[in-house]
């Protein structure tokens, strides 16, 4: 990727993914990724903000070369995590006067990570500030956004805001700036709601901290710059209120056709209330999908037959990745058929001991389901109907 420049004097260097499908063994990437890195040329020093992936450093390392960069004094490290950090030792090389610049809980992650020697740092202190001759850096801690080291970088006379991970996406996209908000919104929703939504409570506090800057540009290490950065705060802002919309996740895997049956007969008891309601196979669903969709919903059922007496193990897989995720749910329900024996209620309930939502009472039908285990299904609708009237 070729550099572009931001502001005068502040390039984006950093490198597009359009190949990647998968991150970190888990998190699927429909859209692809990048890996922002942000080159700052003061009137006397040259500082680089965070760097690539190291399988992307080439194309790093030919936006320097292009923009004839001969010196770099200040490698600005944000986020300790190997897709912006694991190309340090790399820029180490090929700019050998530069020191490492990050506080130290990053630099003690940083020298564990990549076995980088402790005198290349420079450790710096929250609201410690770091000239460029015309340029000045002030960092700020954001523990948990979303690692416990991470940090923000902030260009006072440029009013830039290098946020690290924090209001990033997972997008790789040919345009600089979030041209398309929409189109960028739903990733970056996405975004949050896989990596992001855990921490929602200490976002709301460095959410404050940004907007006491009040930063005229917002550049994060995935996805496009914001340049009007207003919507995707108070986007965020929405997503780690307190606030569930009349929402359900509906998550269900069968067997024998049973559960099954109970699954779509139970959607379209909800449809027909008005309830919106988002249901998915969990023997084909995306994971980053159903993270998105538990960012608003009021309600989460499991919807399972019973394996040796417990949860089918994809729906165990599900309920630990939302037990993980810490949405904002309020209700919860199983419902279900067994043959044998069932302990699927006591097993869920205890998987999803992270979140506190209230388990509504559970359907669950021996075999193939009745005329009144479909009442019971319109009864349990009826009850999220009811609980989601007082959100």
């Amino acid at each position: 990727m070729a550099a572009r420049e931001i502001e005068n004097k502040i390039y984006s260097v950093g490198a597009i993914d359009w190949d990647r499908t998968l991150f970190d063994a888990l998190i699927p990437l429909p859209h692809g990724t990048s890996y922002n890195s942000y080159l700052i040329q003061g009137s006397e020093k040259t500082a680089l903000i965070d760097t690539v992936e190291p399988t992307k450093f080439d194309q790093l390392k030919k936006s320097l070369v292009n923009l004839d960069v001969k010196k770099i004094d200040y490698i600005i490290s944000n986020h300790a995590e190997q897709d912006h950090s694991g190309s340090i030792p790399a820029m180490l090389e090929l700019y050998p006067g530069a020191k490492v610049v990050t506080n130290s809980k990053c630099r003690d992650f940083l020298i564990q990570l990549l076995h980088l020697p402790e005198e290349k740092f420079l450790v710096i202190n929250d609201r410690d500030t770091l000239s460029l001759g015309d340029k000045t850096l002030e960092f700020i801690l954001a523990p948990w956004v979303h690692w416990p080291e991470t940090m923000f970088t902030y260009l006072q006379e440029d009013k830039i805001l290098f946020s690290g991970d924090f209001l990033g996406s997972h997008l790789a996209t040919s345009d600089l700036f979030a041209e398309d908000q929409s189109n960028v919104l739903r990733e970056a929703k996405r975004y949050y709601a896989e990596i992001m939504m855990p921490f929602a409570k200490s976002i709301r506090k460095h959410l404050q901290t940004v907007d006491d800057l009040n930063p005229a540009v917002i550049a994060p290490t995935h996805g496009p710059v914001y340049d009007n950065p207003q919507f995707i705060l108070n986007a965020y802002k929405d997503w780690v209120s307190e606030d569930a919309k009349s929402e359900v996740v509906l998550l269900y895997v069968s067997m024998h056709g049973s559960t099954e049956q109970m699954a779509h007969y139970f959607l379209d008891v909800l449809m027909q209330r008005g309830v919106s309601v988002q249901p998915f196979n969990m023997m084909s669903a995306d994971i980053g999908e159903i993270a998105l969709a538990m960012v608003d919903a009021a309600t989460v059922v499991f919807a399972s037959p019973a394996v040796l007496m417990g949860p089918h193990p994809n729906m165990v897989s599900a309920v630990y990745l939302i037990n993980s995720l810490k949405p904002k749910t309020k209700y919860a329900a199983v419902i279900g058929s067994y043959g044998w024996g069932n302990k699927m209620v006591e097993q869920i309930t205890s998987l999803m001991s992270g979140v506190k939502a209230e388990f509504l009472p559970p359907v669950l039908t021996k075999g193939l389901p009745s005329d009144q285990d479909f009442k019971e299904l319109e009864r349990l609708a009826d009850a999220i109907v009811e609980k989601h009237a007082d959100l």
